[in-house]
């Protein structure tokens, strides 16, 4: 069986080169991420008094020189896997961190990412989520988390800052072959699940939709036209909810969740396609890619149950911390965290987003998404 997994992760490895070198010698389309802690690269280190950040070990402890940047994982994530197989070097840097017109400018024609850890489709959700002062406020003292309305306010900074530089029409151009990935919406059926919340599950899941279906016309509205759009995972299965279901198995209310809400975006993607002429996307099905990891683990990993950094049962019962107990084979461990995946896992997430056939991702996969025309 070591063999087997030997042979499986070479192969998967080989692809991912094959891949990025085909990148290497194109042109390679500028690439958007907004979302939340599965994306952010390091946002949420630019948030005074945020609780949601990753910029400490033992986070990072595969990322060059062991650097905990921010990104909520061992090394990379899911969208600096996509980002390579698009040419880059990794995911484009965080919008925060640019504290310049002339760093904007630079790097603003590569992309650039938006994503903070704790948001959700609905604004309501970031807040709630780190506990907010209850008067609302936001200001730079009292920000927890980057909302999503928030994050396509940015982008709309950086459509601005590149029609300053080349011009409405290259702009307009230039966007269209450029590419946004979206990873969020766990956090809002988190919230929804664990307050107890006496919304009725469909009109929960319908409202999702709706507010989702409303943040993409604004996004095509600034000029985006395709759309990498990642799905929610079974996150029923996190060790955080297992250990909560009491029995260690996963806690399928919030699975059942998931799928709904898949359902529901497939059906605002299709309705938005057949609306607007020129956009395009890719559903990336992330429930039944980590399921189908999870019930079939081998040959990649062998524990899918526990966290690889954190503390008692399933090793999470505790944050991923200096002090926190830490896994020594992090590439046999599907979840680095509570909530979050490994780099393995991440890196295994992008190729299948980006080369995977519509069990997987619909009605094209990211590699076609990117050379569609």
């Amino acid at each position: 069986m070591a063999k087997k997994g030997g042979s499986a992760v070479l192969l998967l490895l080989a692809v991912f080169l094959t891949l990025e070198c085909a990148w290497a010698s194109e042109e390679k389309p500028a690439v958007f991420v907004l979302g939340d802690s599965t994306a952010d690269v390091g946002t949420n280190n630019f948030l005074p008094g945020n609780n949601a950040r990753a910029d400490f070990p033992h986070n990072g402890i595969d990322f060059p020189h062991s650097r905990a940047t921010g990104r909520f994982s061992n090394g990379l994530n899911s969208a600096d896997f996509l980002a390579k197989l698009l040419g880059h070097k990794r995911s484009p840097p965080p919008f925060l961190s640019l504290n310049s017109t002339k760093a904007l400018k630079r790097h603003s024609l590569n992309g650039m990412n938006f994503a903070s850890g704790g948001s959700g489709i609905l604004d309501m959700t970031g807040v709630t989520m780190m506990k907010v002062n209850p008067f609302g406020t936001s200001d730079e003292k009292t920000r927890k988390v980057i909302t999503l309305s928030e994050q396509i306010m940015q982008f709309s900074t950086v459509r601005d800052t590149l029609t300053a530089v080349m011009g409405a029409t290259e702009t307009e151009k230039f966007l269209v072959k450029s590419l946004l990935f979206i990873s969020i919406d766990s956090n809002d059926i988190l919230l929804y699940h664990h307050s107890n919340s006496t919304v009725p599950k469909q009109e929960f899941i319908a409202t999702l939709g709706s507010a989702y279906e409303n943040h993409l016309k604004t996004l095509w509205g600034l000029g985006a036209r395709k759309f990498g759009i990642i799905s929610v995972p079974p996150i029923g299965c996190c060790p955080s909810q297992r250990v909560l279901s009491g029995t260690g198995e996963c806690l399928e209310v919030l699975n059942e969740l998931a799928i709904a809400f898949h359902s529901n975006l497939g059906d605002v993607l299709k309705k938005l396609s057949s609306e607007y002429e020129g956009m395009k996307y890719s559903l990336g099905n992330a429930y039944d890619m980590a399921m189908d990891v999870i019930v079939n683990p081998l040959p990649y990993f062998k524990d899918v149950k526990s966290a690889c950094c954190g503390s008692g049962t399933l090793n999470a019962e505790g944050i991923c911390d200096p002090k926190a107990r830490l896994c020594s084979k992090r590439n046999e461990y599907l979840f680095w965290d509570l909530y979050h995946a490994t780099q393995a896992a991440s890196k295994l997430a992008a190729v299948t987003l980006y080369t995977g056939g519509p069990r997987y991702v619909t009605p094209m996969n990211f590699s076609q998404l990117a050379s569609a025309c």
